[in-house]
């Protein structure tokens, strides 16, 4: 993954290999929310600021970063959200909200309603993710 300073995607090579065989796909966007998947024009991402990798507890905090919501604030932010099986690229809405910090920590209820998915998610003060329900918890 690469972020522009503003934490905003600017390109991401994924790779996945299973039974299928082998497979990369190449992300970029121009930090203005327009994409292009493999060097085609994504329109279908029109808006999405972020890559997001199914099953990754680690891409959520570029919009985290990005957004530095206040507590109680709410922000939409759709992504670029690529499968892991396939490596298929598609629209993910989804929503984040600041909730009070707790113990130097900060707090979000992430949700993909898509997925019918909400949970909360918790960063240390740099942004970096210690919990993602399901998907992952950080040992201090």
């Amino acid at each position: 993954m690469e972020a522009d300073r503003s934490w905003t995607t600017r390109g991401a090579r994924i790779s996945g290999r299973s039974a299928a065989g082998s497979r990369t796909t190449t992300l970029t966007a121009d930090g203005a929310g327009h994409w292009r998947i493999d060097g085609e024009a994504a329109a279908h991402l029109d808006g999405c600021r972020d890559a997001d990798l199914e099953s990754s507890a680690m891409t959520n905090a570029f919009p985290v970063r990005r957004m530095r919501l206040a507590a109680g604030a709410r922000a939409e932010a759709p992504a670029a959200y690529v499968r892991a099986a396939d490596l298929a690229v598609e629209r993910l809405e989804q929503t984040y909200e600041r909730v009070t910090d707790e113990a130097g920590q900060q707090h979000y209820d992430y949700a993909a309603p898509v997925f019918d998915f909400a949970c909360r998610l918790v960063y240390d003060n740099s942004g970096l993710a210690l919990a993602y329900p399901g998907i992952a918890t950080r040992v201090t």
